[in-house]
């Protein structure tokens, strides 16, 4: 349990993603959840290269985090690609309102939820920054939400 909260500690200040990716690994070599999530939640906060709290930080914390699950799964470094590029076409507003209204969820939202990070997923990102969007993108988001069996109010309680 001490060396547990050694390394949680050594994590919370940590700024290399190599080092978090190392600690990842090894958190889930000898079966340690706890370590593991929280080196992956705070690879995905410093991964980001814009301002924190910002919907484009969160935003891009979303892409770092699928493109991390998908490192996991493939055993090597994935980049989503035509999102990258839909971004530089349209901006990360546009891509957030498409993902939330679009009549099937992406592969990326239920991957998330999936993984119990409903946080993470396009359609929360649209409530927590809702005075950026209209009220049918945000119903949207919402019933999307709800729809994978996620209380929507409950999401931001932590933040």
């Amino acid at each position: 349990m001490v060396e547990n909260q050694k390394v949680l500690t050594a994590i919370s200040v940590t700024t290399d993603p190599a080092k978090l990716r190392k600690f990842r690994e090894n958190a889930q070599r000898l079966g340690v959840a706890e370590v593991e999530e929280a080196a992956f939640r705070r690879l995905v906060e410093i991964l980001p290269d814009e301002a924190p709290g910002s919907i484009e930080h969160d935003f891009w914390k979303t892409i770092h985090a699928f493109e991390e699950i998908l490192r996991d799964e493939r055993g090597k470094t994935v980049r989503l690609s035509r999102t990258r590029q839909k971004i530089d076409r349209v901006g990360v507003m546009r891509t957030l309102i498409d993902f939330a209204v679009s009549k099937t969820p992406t592969e990326g939202f239920n991957m998330l939820i999936e993984r119990g990070l409903p946080e993470l997923t396009g359609e929360a990102l649209v409530l927590k920054h809702a005075g950026q969007f209209e009220p049918v993108v945000l119903e949207a988001a919402k019933s999307r939400l709800e729809g994978a069996g996620i209380d929507s109010s409950k999401l931001w309680t932590q933040t």
